[in-house]
């Protein structure tokens, strides 16, 4: 169970520290090789807002779907097995008659045809 939880809190340490990097990475212009390439330097104040933006939104739901696929992979310990007192009620609620058949029962037994 540990290791599920310490999964979920680095996946979601990492959900909230790249997003974040990513956006004060292109405020302060700290991506040399994007800047060479595609002219992020040429670009607008609100432009490089936005396309930052839009880069943290893909790397959040990139970590998400990465931790779904492990959660996914992860094999179960043991077989989920019932719990034995639900077990018993849910077999006793089928043996007993409803009280519609009781009734419906004590109807008939009157009629002769």
């Amino acid at each position: 169970m540990s290791g599920v939880i310490t999964k979920f809190a680095v996946t979601s340490m990492v959900m909230w520290m790249v997003p974040v990097a990513i956006v004060y990475g292109f405020y302060y212009e700290m991506f040399p090789g994007l800047s060479l390439c595609s002219g992020v330097s040429q670009m607008s104040s609100s432009t490089q807002t936005l396309v930052s933006g839009f880069l943290a939104v893909i790397s959040v739901n990139l970590v998400i779907g990465f931790y779904i696929c492990m959660a996914m992979k992860e094999t179960p310990h043991q077989e989920p097995q019932p719990d034995p007192t639900f077990l018993a009620n849910a077999k006793a609620s089928i043996n007993q008659p409803t009280s519609s058949q009781v009734s419906d029962d004590s109807k008939g037994k009157g009629k002769v045809e």
